[in-house]
C-alpha cells in the first residue's frame, strides 16, 4: 500500500510551511504499509523550543488555509516534540536533541521516503540534506 495523493499533497504543504520557518532535516516517510491509521509521517527539526513552536504553528496555519483541521495536537507547551495529527498526515516537529534521542527515522527505516517540493537546504532525502532551488 502507498500513501494517497491527498496525503502527498498535504505533506508538501506542511513541508513548505516548516521550511519557511527554517526547519532543518525535513523528512517524509510513507508509513501507510505498517500503519492503517495514517499515510505519511513528516519529521522536522527546530533549533530551539521557540523555533519548534513557530514551525508547528506555521504548519497548522497553512493546513487550516488548505481546509484541513488538526485532529490532535500534543507537546506544544514544552516545545521539545510537537505532534500534529491531520489524519492522513502526522507531523513530528522535534528539538534537535529530542530528534536524535527518539530517532524516528531509525524506528521506521523500512518505510520509503516521500519526495518533497521543499525549497532551500533544510530538506533531506534518505537522511541526507538536499539543496534544491525551485524556480
Amino acid at each position: 500500500m502507498t500513501a494517497s495523493d491527498r496525503a502527498r499533497e498535504l505533506v508538501n504543504i506542511a513541508a513548505l510551511a516548516a521550511d519557511s520557518k527554517q526547519a532543518e532535516d525535513i523528512v517524509a516517510l510513507d508509513v501507510s504499509g505498517p500503519l492503517p491509521l495514517t499515510d505519511i509521517f513528516l519529521i522536522a527539526t527546530g533549533r530551539n523550543e521557540r523555533n519548534v513552536v513557530a514551525i508547528a504553528g506555521e504548519i497548522e496555519d497553512k493546513m487550516i488555509e488548505a481546509g484541513v483541521k488538526t485532529l490532535r495536537r500534543e507537546g506544544r507547551a514544552e516545545g521539545r516534540w510537537i505532534l500534529l495529527d491531520f489524519g492522513d498526515l502526522v507531523v513530528h516537529v522535534f528539538h534537535e536533541e529530542d530528534r536524535q534521542y527518539y530517532s524516528l527515522e531509525r524506528l521506521w527505516k523500512d518505510c520509503p521516503t516521500v519526495a518533497l517540493d521543499v525549497v532551500g537546504a533544510a530538506a533531506a532525502v534518505d537522511g541526507e540534506p538536499v539543496a534544491e532551488i525551485a524556480e
